[in-house]
């Protein structure tokens, strides 16, 4: 029987392991890849996506979708013209957005050729994704043509991810019974540990357990419910729509996390599924998503511009944390996509499909532009991805549509 001293000293190394790891970046490739979702496509048909190119750039107009992401425009790529090839409407999109009708989306293609020696060889964080059930409508990421099941529960995802820490989940459940933090576990162990990095990584070491711990506090700080109430986000029923943005922030915040302990090299989360029944209350709206999307109207862009502002706060969290294994920011190291299953919500086309891709991917891409290729199958995305993980492919499932994506380099 494993001791709950071997228990809390393997828990230790999930979290500080990967500071002795440090390592100078031998290519220019991503170290992780993350991929975000919303559904229901875009304001196409209002033109209030596309970026407008200018002589040294691009602009984004007042009040678009893409407004909230121009404070990280250095570390952005919109792209447009892509399109999926021999799919079309909610649920074609949806199955060939991350597979290109393959038996395998990107993100587990590549988990299962480099996760090996990860603790997680990938992780799918979920927000609301499981009201209508397991379904090629509701699941975007497939592993041999399995469906892989995001999880949409923050409690859940965080009893994963750090119950080792505290020596296992039963242990991890005293420890929050008696509000105290994960890393009181390990404390005894951590200045021993301290004592034999350099005094810059140290220093990095610092600064990720107070995100961690801040982290933590985050998850039990009181959120606004309805009634006026208010609970901790870990105890908060995550199908509960109006808790929504709560749940989203949270599994954002355990993305980060998983990503900056060095748990996974892969990690999704997608929020809803195609043709959801969500309804934005928090935003004023009384009728779902995907109504709006059909509209197309300036309600519908106000609740695209949220889930900007969420990708925005995606970009944010990763820019503020150290790579463990150094080369710069989580941000600077991975290769970070927001995808969309349509290009026009209402029209039910996978035509001009947008994406933004931000990060670095550790050197191969130089962001801060505006890419632009009209008509180009969405395989090329998905092999430079792959590329850009470090695998040779060139071609992603159907090989007459080989090459990666030109222009972000």
């Amino acid at each position: 029987m494993i001791s709950r001293r071997s228990a809390i000293g393997a828990g230790l190394s999930l979290i500080a392991a990967p500071f002795f790891k440090a390592r100078a970046q031998a290519t220019l490739q991503a170290r992780r890849l993350v991929i975000f979702f919303t559904p229901n496509g875009t304001a196409h048909r209002t033109d209030r996506w596309h970026p407008k190119p200018t002589a040294d750039g691009y602009t984004v107009a007042a009040g678009d979708v893409l407004e909230p992401l121009m404070p990280h425009k250095a570390n952005i790529m919109p792209v447009s013209g892509l399109y999926f090839v021999d799919h079309t409407n909610h649920e074609g999109g949806m199955r060939a957005m991350l597979t290109a009708g393959g038996p395998h989306s990107v993100d587990q293609y590549i988990a299962a050729r480099i996760g090996g020696g990860s603790r997680f060889r990938s992780l799918s964080f979920g927000v609301q994704t499981s009201a209508w059930g397991a379904s090629t409508q509701t699941r975007m990421s497939y592993a041999d043509g399995q469906l892989i099941h995001p999880e949409d529960s923050p409690s859940n995802a965080f009893t994963r991810l750090f119950g080792a820490v505290a020596g296992g989940p039963t242990e991890l459940a005293k420890l929050r019974r008696r509000r105290q933090s994960i890393l009181d576990a390990v404390r005894g162990d951590l200045g021993a540990m301290k004592s034999r990095l350099g005094a810059e990584q140290a220093v990095n070491l610092d600064a990720h357990l107070s995100a961690l711990r801040a982290m933590e506090i985050g998850l039990d700080a009181p959120q606004p419910m309805g009634s006026g109430c208010t609970t901790p986000v870990l105890m908060m029923d995550a199908q509960d729509p109006s808790n929504f943005p709560a749940i989203t922030n949270a599994q954002i915040d355990l993305l980060v996390s998983s990503l900056a302990c060095d748990m996974t090299r892969v990690a999704t989360l997608q929020l809803a599924h195609t043709v959801s029944p969500l309804v934005p209350t928090w935003l004023g709206s009384t009728i779902s998503h995907h109504e709006l999307s059909h509209r197309g109207d300036d309600e519908f862009v106000r609740a695209e511009r949220w889930f900007t502002e969420q990708f925005g706060s995606l970009l944010t969290k990763l820019a503020a944390r150290e790579d463990p294994l150094g080369g710069g920011s989580l941000l600077d190291t991975s290769a970070v996509v927001w995808a969309k299953e349509l290009g026009d919500g209402g029209l039910h086309t996978c035509e001009d499909v947008p994406f933004v891709l931000a990060g670095k991917a550790g050197g191969r891409w130089n962001p801060g532009r505006y890419v632009q290729r009209p008509a180009t199958p969405h395989n090329k995305l998905l092999t430079e991805l792959c590329q850009a993980m470090g695998l040779t492919d060139t071609y992603f499932h159907d090989n007459r549509f080989a090459g990666t994506l030109e222009g972000l380099s």
